[in-house]
């Protein structure tokens, strides 16, 4: 840790887990996915905690194993923007952050409903831009799955640039109100804008004046080479880290300031968000058996064998989940096993060929291999041992703040604000209070100017 500057501030996220194997829906004190009262409850408890922002992950297809929906997931989830939408009327602090999908959607009408909820919110508003070239979820829009991989970030950069110009087509000061003459005035070109580029080919009027941040805040996952140059050149105001150890996690915070710097990117301009979940106990051997049984409540024997699936390509139903992991290699070529779920390892054999050592060197099963893989960063432990962890990877380089979230909705986050909260504000490293108006404000990022050049 550098001694010689201030000490940085825990930028805290909470994901509300959905369609995904971290959620224990099964658990009899699991509430509803699409309730809103689930929504609502962990917002609240959320902004009780002073954390930055809520976010919600975006689910296009319900996923589809060997052409059969899958039993493992909860099923369904209500458009996001709606939800957060909603959320902005019953919080007053808390960030609002929207997965959408860039490959499916049109700039337009993104522009104008994320502008719409950062108008309602008071400046709250946030984008997780994420990307596909999946077709099984693309037949469920017009263009079906017809973009080739290697254009996502194409695709993705264009889609920023265009929402961009759009959100800067108008000067705060644009309208004016008229008491006199009981109309509103307005700049000639107000919202006037055009773009031409090798997507997107658009001109008109926007029809949302510029909202209170000017821009949402932006986010973004992604740490292939290309992923990394888009976010560290221009896009993102921050990305989400998949590292969990914090050797990995400090080289990949090193790469993108790096990456930022050459970009002529001022320092701190691109906050690194890994996501994160936490387990507390009376005492640290409390916690590390209770973090093992909501562990295999998240993974079940059969839940395992489709999330190594997602990797093999293969039936692995046959492989004892509690044996060793499959002595086939996988078959990335062949038609895909499991559908609607992203692909997070490029590289099958690579990736089955460090499982391997891993599971030799840890006499893991194949159950076992699983979710030491698909885990988040685990923080285990007292509520005083999580809180210091906590605050040394963040003091250490490994990122900037955390998601995080938790087995239990909408629950589950009530232990961590109740308990870890206060000792990081004891700490000097969680704020006691919010200290903007805006999402922007909190996350400490740079103030956009009233009008940005486009």
């Amino acid at each position: 840790m550098n001694m010689s500057r201030p000490k940085k501030q825990i930028i805290l996220g909470h994901y509300l887990g959905g369609v995904n194997h971290q959620t224990v829906w099964s658990d009899p004190a699991a509430g509803s996915q699409i309730d809103f009262a689930s929504f609502r409850h962990a917002a609240v408890t959320a902004e009780r905690g002073r954390f930055d922002f809520f976010f919600l992950a975006e689910g296009l297809a319900l996923r589809e194993r060997q052409g059969q929906i899958f039993d493992q997931d909860v099923i369904g989830r209500p458009d996001a923007i709606t939800v957060l939408t909603a959320l902005a009327a019953v919080t007053e602090h808390l960030g609002l952050v929207a997965t959408v999908n860039a490959t499916f959607n049109e700039p337009y009408e993104l522009a104008r409903q994320l502008a719409s909820l950062d108008h309602l919110s008071g400046g709250r508003a946030g984008w997780n831009i994420v990307t596909s070239s999946d077709a099984f979820t693309g037949q469920n829009f017009r263009r079906g799955g017809y973009l080739r991989r290697e254009d996502r970030y194409v695709r993705a950069a264009e889609f920023l640039a265009a929402a961009r110009r759009l959100w800067d087509s108008w000067d705060a000061g644009d309208v004016v109100a008229d008491q006199e003459e009981g109309r509103f005035l307005r700049r000639a070109d107000a919202g006037a804008f055009a773009f031409s580029g090798r997507q997107f080919d658009i001109g008109g009027r926007f029809a949302v004046p510029r909202s209170p941040q000017g821009q949402p805040v932006i986010l973004q996952a992604g740490v292939s080479a290309e992923g990394r140059e888009f976010a560290s050149g221009g896009g993102p105001d921050a990305i989400f880290s998949p590292y969990h150890t914090l050797t990995e996690a400090q080289a990949f915070y090193r790469d993108i300031q790096q990456r930022s710097a050459r970009h002529g990117r001022p320092p701190g301009s691109t906050k690194i968000l890994p996501g994160a979940a936490f387990v507390l106990g009376d005492t640290e051997a409390d916690a590390v058996e209770r973090h093992r049984e909501i562990a295999r409540a998240q993974i079940s024997g059969r839940g395992a064998q489709i999330l190594l699936e997602t990797v093999w390509n293969r039936d692995l139903s046959g492989y004892d989940p509690d044996g060793p992991l499959p002595d086939v290699e996988p078959a990335p070529d062949d038609p895909p096993v499991i559908q609607g779920r992203a692909r997070i390892h490029q590289n099958a054999s690579e990736t089955v060929a460090e499982w391997r050592a891993i599971a030799e060197a840890n006499r893991y099963t194949l159950r076992e291999l699983a979710i030491h893989v698909f885990g988040r960063t685990e923080f285990v432990g007292t509520p005083a041992q999580v809180a210091q962890r906590l605050d040394d990877f963040v003091q250490q380089d490994g990122s900037d703040g955390f998601i995080i979230g938790s087995h239990l909705t909408p629950t589950g986050l009530d232990e961590f604000v109740d308990k870890v909260v206060p000792l990081l504000q004891e700490r000097g490293s969680l704020r006691t209070d919010y200290e903007g108006t805006t999402l922007r404000d909190n996350l400490g990022l740079p103030a956009l100017a009233e009008r940005v050049a486009v």
